[in-house]
């Protein structure tokens, strides 16, 4: 019987376009022969989660996975491909706090001093110092998106790779066009099967 592997991989990847930070995590069958699979099918989105983002965003998904499955040599085909691909996002709303301390000096006189010949000097030196400190805290909301991946051995009907990619939404609508395929080819590199070069 195969044996889903439980060991879990996790990196924290950067996408610099968009100054977010996205976390994947994967599992696979390690019984699996993923380089026998030459095409694949869409199952679609699970549970509708496809509703929670415009009909772009939804293209740019999609089409960030076809990409990304013909650099490993993958076909698409409509229906009977040798895996079949679930999609499912998810959303979270969440509030984050920020603090900024401001210090403030406060000084008096440095010094003072008596006499003086030919560049030497002589006296004392007395002053006081002190201050104090404001701290301003703001909040603001962001949305946590998680995107899996779920990919099917058609002939058994089995669940063979997952692949989970949880970071901010990308606020930004014209850097999507960068931002969700590098997202989307973080959580393909922990495909069995590396993307040609």
């Amino acid at each position: 019987m195969k044996k889903l592997l439980s060991s879990l991989l996790v990196l924290s990847l950067i996408i610099t376009s968009c100054g977010s930070s996205i976390k994947v995590s994967s599992q696979f069958d390690g019984e699996a022969d993923f380089s026998k699979f030459k095409t694949y099918s869409y199952l679609g989105w699970s549970n509708n989660s496809d509703q929670l983002m415009n009909d772009f965003d939804k293209r740019r998904v999609e089409a960030s996975f076809a990409s990304e499955f013909e650099k490993r040599g993958m076909k698409y085909v409509a229906t009977g491909g040798d895996i079949e691909i679930s999609l499912f996002l998810v959303t979270e709303q969440k509030t984050a706090t920020t603090a900024y301390t401001n210090h403030y000096g406060v000084g008096g006189p440095v010094g003072y001093g008596y006499g003086g010949y030919r560049g030497y000097y002589y006296g004392s030196a007395w002053g006081w110092g002190g201050g104090y400190a404001s701290t301003t805290y703001s909040e603001y909301d962001y949305t946590v998106g998680t995107l899996v991946c779920d990919v099917f051995d058609a002939k058994d009907k089995k669940l063979i790779w997952q692949s989970v990619g949880t970071g901010t939404v990308d606020g930004d609508a014209s850097t999507r066009d960068k931002s969700i395929p590098k997202a989307v080819a973080k959580i393909m590199s922990l495909y069995p099967v590396q993307a040609n070069k």
